[in-house]
């Protein structure tokens, strides 16, 4: 009678475990997809500033949210197959795909904290740098153009302040045509409107261009940590129900044998 009793425990078991794979699964699709929503976002929306960071974390970060949104789709997909089968070996390599996604997330999610925690230092020491040093300058059309979108959507002048252009390359140029800052800094933009720096005619914002653009940057490592390392979690979640899963399937072929 306790056979019997242990046998229906066990049926009961894995169908329960059965719907919570199919719940998780539909859960998994939405992390997934928010995953790779995070890290297309993130290249699409801040590609223009990208040219203006000294490493290549922030967008290493994102591409490798975009690996694991990718691997998402096809594994929620694998998944779902496994599940319904029943088949111990679709489970087995479920289990491995879901626990290699929760490694890259991971890696994700700890590359943009750490980037979060030096970012203030690197814009520091790099960005004044890069501003007056290449901006107009021939072969850097990219930065010329982040540096010109960076102070039009902040409405700031300059990496510190609007006198940061008075030692730049471009500046000090005949190419400059008597110009103090670039015609970016103005609050409403005209050909040459460069060559007047009055607080009526250009942005002058404490802090310069840096504080914006660590804030703007900031904020969106602590979204790509925060979608990385919680999609990760989930991913935990998901083998450890499969892992029982699989168990029980095991127990119940095991049990199937000795009859």
């Amino acid at each position: 009678m306790s056979a019997v009793y242990k046998d229906d425990q066990d049926d009961w078991l894995t169908v329960c475990l059965k719907y919570l794979l199919f719940v998780f699964n539909f859960l998994f699709w939405v992390g997934g997809a928010a995953v790779l929503g995070v890290g297309v976002w993130t290249l699409v929306e801040k590609s223009d500033y990208l040219s203006l960071l000294a490493s290549s974390t922030f967008a290493v970060s994102a591409y490798i949210l975009i690996l694991a949104g990718g691997l998402v789709v096809v594994t929620g997909f694998l998944g779902c197959c496994a599940v319904i089968r029943e088949q111990r070996s679709c489970l087995s390599l479920y289990f491995f795909c879901l626990l290699l996604i929760f490694l890259i997330e991971l890696v994700a999610g700890v590359l943009a904290y750490v980037y979060y925690q030096r970012l203030s230092e690197e814009l520091k020491q790099h960005l004044n740098q890069t501003m007056t040093e290449n901006y107009a300058q021939p072969g850097k059309e990219a930065i010329t153009l982040a540096v010109d979108k960076l102070q039009q959507d902040f409405k700031c002048c300059g990496s510190n302040n609007s006198h940061d252009w008075t030692v730049s390359v471009y500046i000090s140029s005949n190419q400059a045509e008597g110009r103090v800052v670039p015609d970016s800094c103005c609050k409403t933009i005209t050909p040459r409107c460069g060559k007047r720096d009055h607080p009526s005619n250009i942005y002058k914002v404490e802090g310069g261009c840096i504080t914006k653009l660590e804030q703007f940057l900031a904020d969106h490592l602590l979204v790509i940590g925060a979608v990385g390392i919680g999609v990760a979690c989930l991913q935990l979640t998901g083998a450890a129900l499969t892992a029982c899963f699989i168990y029980l399937l095991y127990k119940e072929e095991e049990d199937f044998g000795t009859l």
